[in-house]
Order: C-alpha cells, then sequence, then structure tokens
C-alpha cells in the first residue's frame, strides 16, 4: 500500500505508526531524497530502497514504537563494505539520511445525537486534531447544509445519518470516547445497552438528568448489565463546575472535560484503552 493511504488508514483505525523518508542522499542510493515508508509494529508499507538501509530504518522505527516515543529523529547510512550492521552490508557506495517521524494516535469521538447541544459540541471539537464521528437517526440533523459550519473543520469529521445509530458503534475504531445525547430517551437507552456490549470503546458518556440515569440503571440491570458495567457510563457529563443549561454552556463543559482526557493519554503516552472511562464528567 502507498505510504500515504497507509498513514491515513493507520489514523483511522488509531494504530501508531512512524513515517520513515528519505532525507539526503550522497552518492549512489537505492532510492531518491523523498522517498518514504510507514512502519507498524507488524508491517511496512511502501518502501525506501529495501536492504540493510531499510532493515535497519524498520528496526529503529519499531523500537520508538515500542517505547512510545514521540520525538522525530534523524539517522544517517553509510552503504559500503566498510560499514556492516547486524543486517548485512549494502555496497552502493552513497551516504543517506533519513527522518523517522512518530505518527501520534489522534483521539477520536463519537456523538450520537447531532441536535443543540451535539452541534455546538462538534463546532468546538472540530477546531482540534481528533477523528469526529457525528451520528443521527435524523436525516435533518446531519443534512450538509446545517453542518456547513464545520467546513472549516481540522478534525476529521465522519457524518452517519443512522435510523439504528447504535450499528455504528461497532464501526467506530478502538478507544473512541462515546457521548450518548440524542432527542429520544428510547433511543439513548438502547445505544447506552450497545456500547457496554461492545469491547472496543473508551470512555462512555451520556447527557441527562439523575432522574433519567436512576431509569436507565434499572433497563440496563434487566438486560443483564452487571452494577460493575453500569458503572462504566458517565453520567451527567462535562465539568461538575461550570453549571448552565444552555446548548453552548453545556457544550464547553463536555469539551473541556474531554480535552483533559486527551492530555492524559498524551502525557500516558497510549491511546485510551477500551472501556475506560477517561473522566469523571459532570452535566445535566
Amino acid at each position: 500500500m502507498n505510504w500515504l493511504r497507509a498513514a491515513q488508514r493507520l489514523r483511522e483505525q488509531r494504530r501508531p505508526a512512524v513515517v520513515v523518508t528519505v532525507t539526503e542522499v550522497r552518492g549512489h542510493a537505492p532510492r531518491e531524497a523523498g522517498a518514504k515508508m510507514v512502519v507498524t509494529a507488524d508491517d511496512v508499507h511502501d518502501t525506501i530502497g529495501g536492504g540493510n538501509l531499510e532493515a535497519s530504518a524498520v528496526q529503529r522505527a519499531r523500537e520508538l514504537l515500542e517505547a512510545g516515543g514521540t520525538t522525530p529523529e534523524t539517522l544517517t547510512f553509510s552503504l559500503t563494505d566498510k560499514a556492516p550492521t547486524m543486517h548485512g552490508r549494502q555496497c552502493c557506495g552513497g551516504e543517506v539520511s533519513i527522518l523517522l517521524e512518530p505518527l501520534p494516535v489522534v483521539p477520536a469521538v463519537a456523538i450520537f445525537g447531532v441536535g443543540h447541544v451535539g452541534l455546538e459540541l462538534a463546532r468546538i471539537l472540530a477546531r482540534h486534531d481528533i477523528e469526529l464521528y457525528l451520528v443521527d437517526s435524523r436525516a435533518d440533523n446531519v443534512d450538509p447544509a446545517r453542518l456547513a459550519v464545520l467546513d472549516d473543520a481540522v478534525a476529521r469529521v465522519h457524518v452517519h445519518h443512522a435510523p439504528v445509530p447504535e450499528i455504528v458503534l461497532g464501526q467506530v475504531p478502538s478507544g473512541t470516547h462515546v457521548l450518548v445525547m440524542t432527542h429520544d430517551h428510547a433511543e439513548d437507552a438502547a445505544l447506552c445497552d450497545m456500547a457496554l456490549r461492545c469491547g472496543h470503546l473508551g470512555s462512555i458518556g451520556l447527557i441527562g438528568s439523575s432522574a433519567k440515569w436512576r431509569r436507565f440503571q434499572g433497563q440496563l440491570a434487566a438486560e443483564g448489565h452487571s452494577a460493575e458495567a453500569v458503572a462504566q457510563i458517565t453520567t451527567p457529563i462535562g465539568l461538575p463546575d461550570l453549571t448552565g443549561k444552555d446548548p453552548a454552556t453545556i457544550a464547553v463543559s463536555v469539551a473541556a472535560a474531554l480535552l483533559v482526557a486527551f492530555q492524559r493519554e498524551r502525557d500516558s503516552g497510549a491511546p485510551t484503552p477500551a472501556r475506560r472511562p477517561a473522566t469523571r464528567e459532570s452535566r445535566p
């Protein structure tokens, strides 16, 4: 697979990788400056020329992946019979410099319900480098004209009109933060039930009142979920100290709590594991 298509796919899948670029060539070398490949823990996409050069670059890229490295680094290789490595000799006669750039795993957020709050939240989150999934069972809510406010998004926005929105839960990548805020409490309940059955999600947040949550707890227990499993859903969502019921304030509160979760992911050097509530979010 071409390195660029591979990088795009790996981003969507939230899989870490390293982009390896030939930055400078002196003398003879297998590939010209600008050649690239993408290295993952178990695969290589495209090539910088094969042989000792490529094998050494792949080895170093995987060491960076294993260590959770985020800082780019440059390596220089002499391709002569006087410069053997553990991968053998490469006698092209030149010298090659390569740049290794770790590709971060960007956060992923799925908003189920793009109503007043959902759209305000999407507008804020779209200003960040994330994978953003917008899902609604109502076609009007995900009409391109309504979502035109996201046309300048930094995020990669994935829009789903889904009459049965819980199906989309199985399509989002591992570790996705899920926010349930549809117009229909029955739809919310179905999403919570399915989210708990999925083993690949990150945090699960539900908008609503304490009375709504008490009803949901009973419904989810009746569906066979343990109290421990149900406790994986955080509700209310947002920052507990930021009150207010207007859509813009709620959206700011929820977005701020998510940004805290994203920072924790960056600080830990690893994506959010499946089924770990990222923050104790709160919102009416």
